[in-house]
């Protein structure tokens, strides 16, 4: 049996807010993917469209590519000598036909990472951040958004970019590594939605549903 060596996602207020098959509907036309809001991603452009944000509101900010510059599954394969196989994959997968949850699945085993692995790895490359975005999650902290990282990465990963930007770790929806008791790679949790296609997009669905926001854009 695997051991959890990553707590579960749970959202605020200790609601398990990606587990949950109760959530309520959750109307469409409050959750804005920002290519309705603007194409310019400017920290001054933000502060204007977003200046009607408050604390009834969040922004779900995807992570690889986005928040920070690299692909943290790439990343992790080349520091585990195997970035050439894997890249393989994910050109195979981005062909079509294949979900991402195969895919993703795929990918891990090619890599099988170690906890000690997972550790090294962290402690080697620190995420880069995007520029410009710490001073953006300031603007929306500032006003009383509740800021959230939705990502088909992995959680372990994701901590400590989300330590650099002040938003807690309960508020990090992204995938469970699971290993056995002698560290050793098990799987994943797949009942995150994010292992799936379309995972993020229902993610948010929860979070707006669960946490009762007015308004909740995708970044």
């Amino acid at each position: 049996m695997p051991i959890v060596v990553q707590r579960p996602d749970v959202l605020p207020n200790g609601k398990d807010g990606v587990r949950s098959k109760r959530h309520k509907t959750v109307k469409k036309s409050s959750i804005v993917p920002s290519t309705l809001v603007s194409n310019d991603h400017s920290l001054e452009s933000t502060k204007m469209l977003w200046s009607s944000l408050g604390p009834g509101d969040a922004v779900c900010f995807d992570v690889d590519s986005t928040v920070i510059i690299d692909e943290g599954i790439d990343q992790l394969a080349a520091f585990c000598n195997v970035g050439r196989k894997v890249q393989e994959w994910t050109a195979k997968a981005m062909g079509g036909g294949v979900t991402f949850r195969v895919a993703l699945k795929e990918r891990l085993n090619i890599i099988r990472p170690t906890i000690s692995q997972i550790m090294a790895f962290k402690d080697t490359f620190p995420p880069s951040l995007t520029p410009g975005v710490k001073q953006l999650v300031d603007v929306l902290h500032s006003v009383g958004v509740k800021v959230y990282l939705v990502s088909g990465g992995f959680r372990s990963l994701i901590e400590p970019v989300a330590q650099q930007l002040n938003i807690p770790t309960s508020r990090i929806v992204a995938n469970e590594l699971l290993f056995t008791a002698d560290g050793r790679y098990w799987g994943f949790n797949e009942n995150e939605p994010t292992s799936e296609s379309g995972g993020k997009g229902e993610a948010v669905r929860i979070i707006k549903s669960t946490e009762g926001y007015q308004r909740v854009i995708i970044w």
